[in-house]
């Protein structure tokens, strides 16, 4: 399958995300992105046995100087002890502001990675080695970086950009079933807020890609990139369009927090998330009932749930209000206005509000 490149334009600190298969141990395209022969590959305990060593041997094979700090697996460890274990390893192998820190994992592993490469000497490089769908779509791109509060998701960050991203699309033949799913649901928001056709290309290829199908998860992958990047380049630090790709999240966040971290996927709360503001965006008059139920038809082909979990809408309603989105104590929804077209609302009644959370009730 022939290697797809976007570009993310982004003036001197522009990159390159390169999506293929078996470009994992790419070092051709990793080594010109080293100021120093020397790298730290941080990842966790269900990657690290399945890639770390053909990652390093590749490296190594080119004169690469390599260490690595394996993580525990899961979204309940995104904080402050774990960024801390990265921070330990680095300082006792004396990284200086020329080693390069490899993120290899899922969105948790460059969250944490990359927010460490921020922050460590005041900024060292960093490449995304994305292993899971939602990762190499969403979490990967874009330079969000941070650690999770007990009292709200992601509230601890920096935007910091990567040099480069490695989308290795045959790792995800690797990917449990829900994991595979909690990928799409990102997939789908990005048609969503974004590109109608495309939506309707994953109603046409939704078994395709939940069946693992290479190139329907290459051009997946791709078109989500090319929005992101796009999105990105225009506003990188989220203070306008780039809003939009929190479709869902405010919802899903607060599911996230409600449930615990890592009870539920990140994509499985932004699914539920997602029907709960596409039918406020109904309950506002922005979009017919008959587009609610194509989104939530879409979502139940793709295993994911279309209803939170029996946490109280009041209780809800309190973990919004922690929300990075929320302005002078107010929340703020990115709401739909057409299934490709998105916007951001602040002006949102409590009637309406308390009609969705109360009608997205778990039976």
């Amino acid at each position: 399958m022939q290697t797809l490149r976007v570009d993310v334009d982004l003036g001197e600190r522009a990159y390159a995300i390169h999506i293929g298969a078996h470009l994992l141990t790419g070092v051709e395209l990793i080594l010109p992105q080293l100021d120093l022969l020397k790298v730290a590959i941080v990842s966790n305990t269900t990657v690290a046995p399945l890639y770390l060593q053909q990652l390093a041997d590749a490296l190594r094979a080119r004169g690469v100087e390599v260490m690595s700090v394996v993580l525990d697996d899961g979204e309940r460890y995104k904080n402050w002890s774990t960024l801390n274990r990265i921070y330990d390893a680095l300082l006792e192998q004396r990284c200086d502001r020329r080693t390069t820190l490899l993120a290899l994992g899922g969105g948790v592993v460059g969250d944490l990675a990359g927010f460490a490469a921020a922050t460590y000497m005041r900024g060292i490089p960093f490449i995304q080695i994305p292993t899971t769908l939602l990762a190499q779509v969403d979490s990967s791109i874009g330079g969000k970086t941070g650690i999770n509060h007990p009292l709200g998701k992601n509230m601890i960050g920096a935007f910091y950009q990567p040099r480069l991203v490695l989308a290795d699309t045959e790792v995800l033949k690797s990917l449990p079933a829900r994991e595979l799913s909690a990928g799409i649901a990102e997939v789908i928001k990005h048609g969503l807020v974004r590109d109608a056709a495309f939506f309707s290309w994953l109603e046409q290829n939704m078994e395709d890609l939940l069946a693992g199908d290479p190139p329907a998860l290459a051009h997946a992958v791709r078109r989500c990139c090319e929005i992101k990047a796009a999105v990105v380049a225009e506003d990188e630090r989220e203070t306008g369009v780039r809003a939009l790709l929190n479709f869902g999240h405010t919802f899903g966040h607060a599911i996230e927090s409600g449930l615990g971290y890592g009870t539920w996927l990140h994509g499985e709360a932004v699914a539920a998330g997602m029907v709960m503001a596409a039918d406020l965006s109904h309950r506002l008059g922005l979009i017919a009932q008959s587009e609610v139920e194509r989104i939530i038809a879409l979502l139940r082909r793709a295993s994911l749930p279309v209803a939170p979990p029996d946490i109280a809408p009041e209780r809800l309603l309190q973990l919004m209000g922690a929300d990075k989105k929320a302005e002078g104590g107010k929340l703020r929804f990115v709401l739909l206005d057409a299934i490709g077209g998105a916007s951001v609302r602040g002006d949102v009644p409590a009637a309406p509000l308390q009609q969705a959370l109360a009608f997205s009730r778990p039976a």
